[in-house]
């Protein structure tokens, strides 16, 4: 089966080229010309193009032939000086992708990669796939993109599209340090002295997902999933104090000893944005990543484990895995 993967040059696309070859696909990676690219298998059936999901030509033309889209590409950050570039990517890139499977009309399935910011915060409570985002605030520009593009997956699908919107939660793991891959970013500056204490006071909950595992229900989700129905590929829910306590114990090194208050961190998030306009480096700790920690994002798996098989492994199971790698990796000490 030729399959194409959008944002192949990511962290989620990258490790999905490599599980796709294995499984014997022949797989087309979409890739921008600027793209780091060192992730991606260097032999085998892997076919790289050049474009974008913002240039429809050139989407259309890797579209040519693909029986299967992958839909990973996406603008993934907390902030940017240029809001304007969420909605290009995460909004008009999709558009573009639902535009070009219409016109070349070879491909059967698009898996498209959404996150459950779609859905909104789930402040008391564990949400699943009926839940719907109230749009009434969103905490970051990148939430409210996503929350946008969410309508038009599952209006294209309504229309005969076929289209299986996936939703992963935090995704951690080995690999590309992108921002995606918060969980590894926090553990380096944990155990590099640059975070001595807990982020908050324990009360946000997040739900975790292994990218390995949200690799697998991907895959799942071409083989099984339903056109317009949504998976959540999300894991364990829990809170970055929690990890911070597993980390620790997996590590044999002492916990933090004390909690900084959201309050402070947020001031500290202005502070790094105004720097980051006069730099042009994006900061490592923003405003709008506050917002987010100041509410819940507790999901449930349960759809995606009944109709996909989707098995998550646990936090724990993730953490004893990425811990050594970052040691490994010269990242860490402990």
């Amino acid at each position: 089966m030729k399959i194409l993967v959008s944002g192949a040059s990511g962290y989620l696309g990258g490790r999905l080229c490599h599980a796709l070859l294995k499984q014997g696909h022949s797989v087309r990676a979409l890739v921008r010309r600027t793209s780091d690219i060192s992730g991606l298998p260097s032999e085998g059936a892997l076919e790289l193009v050049y474009g974008d999901v913002t240039d429809y030509r050139s989407l259309v033309d890797a579209c040519f032939g693909c029986h299967v889209i992958f839909h990973t590409a996406a603008l993934v950050e907390p902030w940017l000086p240029d809001p304007s570039r969420f909605f290009a990517v995460n909004v008009e890139g999709l558009k573009n992708v639902v535009q070009a499977a219409r016109e070349t009309k070879t491909v059967e399935k698009i898996i498209y990669t959404s996150s459950f910011f779609a859905l909104g915060s789930t402040d008391g409570y564990i949400a699943d796939e009926n839940q719907v985002h109230e749009e009434k605030y969103f905490c970051t520009q990148y939430e409210r993109s996503k929350a946008v593009a969410d309508k038009i997956a599952l209006q294209a699908a309504s229309e005969g599209l076929p289209m299986v919107p996936v939703y992963p939660g935090v995704i951690y793991g080995p690999g590309k340090l992108t921002t995606g891959n918060l969980v590894a970013k926090l553990m380096i500056e944990r155990f590099n002295g640059r975070l001595p204490g807990y982020i908050g006071y324990g009360n946000d909950r997040f739900s975790f997902c292994h990218v390995d595992d949200v690799v697998d229900g991907h895959i799942a989700a071409m083989e099984k999933g339903r056109s317009g129905e949504r998976y959540l590929l999300t894991g364990e829910n829990a809170s970055f104090m929690q990890i911070f306590d597993m980390a620790a114990v997996i590590t044999g090194t002492s916990r933090p000893r004390f909690c900084i208050p959201l309050w402070l961190i947020e001031a500290y998030g202005w502070i790094l944005v105004f720097f980051s306009r006069i730099t042009g480096k994006l900061p490592l700790i923003s405003y709008p990543t506050v917002r987010v920690l100041a509410h819940q994002w507790a999901y449930s798996c349960v759809k995606a484990k009944t109709e996909l098989g989707y098995n998550p492994r646990s936090l724990k199971e993730g953490l004893q895995e990425v811990l050594p790698w970052l040691r490994s990796s010269g990242m860490i000490k402990y």
